[in-house]
């Protein structure tokens, strides 16, 4: 564990820095997640999850702060809404409001250039979002693969470069081939977060996908180390089957029954009565 001080000199321990993360590019891949509860973000630190991103959403900072508190000494990277920032100044405003929440860095991939400039400027680890970038998939066709063609192969080295040259430290690349990705992580001094795209600097999955915790379809790039979707559904079966029990035992006047109320001596019934009938 490292100590850290946050934007508002308070002390905090975390297991990596940016410093960290940057010296361990080429070396070994690390691990991320992006949890949607609490509950997902706790076991995340618990296990060993070298990273995290969450959704930060100004209007409800509360959800963020509480996955925050979750998961004390992991390295979070706080999503940035697409649609929060209007402006440099509310992007430098969004940005620090995170950074005093906890936010080790910040991930502003649907932001502009001119956005993501500013908030690195002012010494606010900023990292970007290339590849099939859901929020912008009209520019790329849908949803679907990027750099299959080396007209997209090209423009993403480029993008990257100039990620860079805006003072970008990271970036999100999502859903390229994985040859593509050998190529280009080598190629920048960016940390590469692969999402669908290979092996990266930091391999990425959301925690939704890890734990099977939909109905599916899930993505193709992702990989299920759980079911936790079946776990539920039969949780909500023992919840109805449950409500069903205590409505006919209540009608069938089976509950309550004496082992489940509270007693009362006989004196205290009929000095009870005598009273009443006084």
């Amino acid at each position: 564990m490292k100590k850290v001080v946050l934007v508002t000199g308070e002390y905090a321990q975390r297991n990596y820095t940016v410093f960290d993360i940057i010296g361990l590019k080429g070396k070994r891949q690390l691990t991320k997640t992006l949890p949607f509860l609490v509950e997902e973000a706790e076991a995340a630190e618990q296990a060993g999850i070298d990273t995290m991103n969450i959704r930060y959403n100004p209007e409800r900072p509360e959800i963020a702060k509480q996955l925050r508190e979750a998961a004390p000494n992991t390295f979070m990277s706080f999503a940035m809404p697409m649609q929060s920032a209007k402006s440099k100044k509310d992007a430098l405003k969004f940005a620090f409001d995170a950074m005093e929440m906890g936010a080790d860095s910040i991930i502003c991939g649907t932001w502009s250039l001119d956005f993501i400039e500013t908030v690195a400027k002012a010494g606010i680890p900023a990292e970007g979002h290339l590849g099939l970038v859901p929020r912008k998939s009209t520019w790329t066709g849908g949803l679907r693969a990027v750099g299959k063609t080396i007209e997209q192969a090209k423009k993403l080295f480029d993008d990257l470069k100039t990620l860079e040259n805006v003072g970008a430290w990271a970036v999100e690349i999502e859903v390229i081939p994985s040859e593509i990705l050998a190529i280009l992580s080598p190629s920048t001094s960016l940390i590469t977060s692969s999402i669908g795209g290979g092996k990266g600097d930091i391999q990425f999955l959301f925690a939704e996908d890890i734990l099977g915790d939909s109905a599916g379809p899930f993505p193709r790039h992702s990989k299920q180390y759980t079911d936790l979707f079946s776990v539920r559904k039969t949780m909500q079966s023992m919840r109805v089957k449950a409500f069903s029990d205590f409505i006919d035992d209540v009608k069938n006047d089976g509950f309550p029954s004496e082992e489940y109320e509270v007693g009362v001596e006989d004196i205290v019934k009929s000095q009870l009565q005598e009273y009443i009938t006084k």
